[in-house]
């Protein structure tokens, strides 16, 4: 018997989300991609607007009115993320351009600047490409600096064992693992991770993409060096990243790109570097993103971490009862600890077949390798995968649409 969800106000909620009461084809809209990017509310909408219309002018630059406001704004957004991943100060926190541009600072900074030739990056198979790709980059650029791989188990869930083996051999300088895989929905053991890196010597990074999304994060509990996460899956714009660094590896790191408002002092031979995180922003910054970043922080605390996280579980132990159901469905992966994210296959569709299928019932699913090519090699599934991702804004009446679409899925192509 389904279990109710908690006290959680979807259907006032949904009024903040003008796209939901968009038809598809006719049909209602039923959106299960939130992974690959989440609608936004009217709340993040009227910050930027606000900031566009009464107080935009270019940050950290200008001595006038105008100019002031808009950094005295800039610096409260920096302070609304560090206090939303409980960093210890607003100066560790860097605004990028996505976590992939944030992946890809720690790789260039202190990949380049502060691994040892010998060292390697471990990182595991079920890794986004965003958390792979930069450091075959770093592997394969003449350093000496090496790759290894964390097994997953069958299940879908993070080899301890096998990361503890990696980590015997005593020449691991970074683990670079994600918090929640954008497949599996698998949460993987951030604390227990990070305290095995930091016994063996080496620093951890973990891309929070999916998990800063769906749960609460403490990065001073999990004790995470590097801790990555992107404003377009929280609600808030696309072209604004955040990257958390401990302080003392900011001040240690050198830059990643160089220009304005990374420097000290420029002469026409050299330049000192800024102090963190001004180091590591050359340029103008996402001033306007920066405002529907810190509006769409705002908007899930005032709902509450634990509260959407209550309300997707729910979620995804309804899906996990009713999807199995589907003849012909099955569910990829079984991890204990999972967010709402899953990915499954249905026997008598490709991934693309069926999610053009179900779209024109009004029901939008991902299909592809979801940028995880070698977790779906490691899995057997060469063609893809389905994949269904939960908001803070999906019912349990969706999930019921999809499920049902499935159905009519299978009888179309069977």
């Amino acid at each position: 018997m389904d279990m109710p969800l908690p006290a959680f106000d979807v259907a006032r909620i949904r009024q903040d989300f003008p796209i939901l009461a968009q038809p598809v084809h006719g049909r209602p809209l039923v959106f299960l991609d939130s992974g690959a990017s989440a609608q936004k509310p009217r709340q993040v909408m009227d910050a930027m607007r606000a900031c566009m219309e009464t107080a935009y002018a270019n940050v950290h630059r200008g001595a006038y009115h105008l100019s002031e406001l808009a950094t005295e704004k800039h610096e409260a957004a920096r302070e609304a993320v560090a206090r939303f991943l409980n960093a210890a100060r607003p100066e560790e926190i860097v605004f990028t351009g996505s976590s992939t541009n944030a992946i890809n600072l720690v790789a260039h900074s202190f990949g380049r600047g502060m691994l040892k030739p010998g060292q390697r990056v471990l990182v595991s198979e079920m890794e986004h490409h965003a958390n792979l790709v930069p450091w075959q980059m770093l592997r394969d650029a003449g350093l000496g600096i090496g790759l290894g791989h964390v097994r997953i188990t069958d299940a879908g869930e993070l080899d301890l064992d096998s990361l503890r083996a990696e980590l015997a051999k005593g020449d691991v300088g970074l683990v670079a693992v994600t918090h929640m895989s954008n497949v599996l929905g698998t949460v993987t053991p951030a604390a227990a991770i990070a305290r095995l890196a930091h016994e063996a010597g080496a620093r951890v990074l973990f891309d929070g993409s999916q998990a800063a999304v769906h749960r609460r994060v403490d990065v001073q509990a999990l004790d995470a060096d590097f801790y990555v996460f992107t404003g377009h899956k929280l609600y808030g714009p696309t072209g604004i990243g955040v990257l958390y660094a401990k302080r003392e590896l900011l001040e240690a790191m050198p830059p990643f790109l160089g220009g304005g408002d990374m420097i000290e002092t420029v002469t026409l031979d050299g330049f000192t570097w800024a102090a963190p995180p001004a180091r590591f922003e050359a340029g103008t910054p996402p001033i306007i993103e920066a405002q529907g970043l810190k509006a769409a922080v705002e908007y899930v605390e005032a709902i509450g971490l634990d509260a959407i996280e209550a309300h997707e579980r729910a979620l995804v132990d309804h899906a996990m009862r009713v999807l199995p159901e589907v003849e012909g469905l099955s569910l990829v992966g079984a991890a204990q600890d999972r967010g709402g994210v899953f990915a499954f296959a249905l026997d008598a569709a490709h991934p693309h077949d069926l999610s053009s299928f179900l779209d024109r019932r009004g029901v939008c699913i991902r299909a592809g390798r979801h940028c995880a090519e070698p977790l779906h090699a490691r899995l057997g599934l060469e063609s893809g995968s389905a994949r269904a991702s939960f908001g803070l804004y999906t019912t349990r009446e969706e999930v019921d649409a999809l499920a049902e679409a499935l159905r009519e899925a299978r009888r179309f192509f069977a």
